[in-house]
């Protein structure tokens, strides 16, 4: 047996909308939204009384997707500050690759997020960003300047 695929990378928010809306407008798809309750969602999770809206987008190449879950029972625990640095420990960020890196950390910035450090320029090949998107959401932005000789 072989793994397949990453499938996706699950954030449990509790603004459901306000996510929803930052990663649309980063340029991810929304996919679907649903809720999920019962007796199978609650054994598969090892919670009791799960009722929970889930939303599913994907990024413009269909590879790459994160499902986003607003849980409304049980009540969702926050453990760490929403402004975690970028080395506490754990997941701490979701990296996307750009097109046009100032429009992109743009549109985010006016839409709530927050510019973590500076845009900078890393040798001749990327330009790179870090913003925070509602609760606390690290996000990396990379957009190459110099194609790879094996792409």
């Amino acid at each position: 047996m072989t793994l397949k695929r990453m499938d996706n990378v699950l954030i449990v928010v509790d603004d459901l909308e306000a996510v929803k809306a930052f990663f649309l407008e980063l340029g991810l798809e929304l996919e679907g939204e649903t809720t999920v309750e019962g007796p199978t969602v609650d054994r598969l999770i090892g919670l009791q009384n799960v009722r929970a809206t889930l939303v599913f987008l994907r990024t413009p190449d269909g590879h790459g997707r994160i499902e986003l879950d607003k849980f409304h029972t049980p009540e969702p625990i926050r453990i760490g500050p929403e402004d975690a640095p970028v080395n506490a420990l754990g997941i701490r960020r979701l990296m996307f690759a750009v097109e046009a890196l100032d429009d992109v950390v743009d549109r985010l910035l006016a839409h709530g997020a927050e510019l973590v450090g500076e845009v900078v320029q890393y040798g001749n090949t990327y330009r790179l960003a870090y913003v925070r998107g509602p609760e606390g959401i690290l996000v990396a932005l990379a957009e190459q300047l110099v194609e790879s000789a094996s792409a």
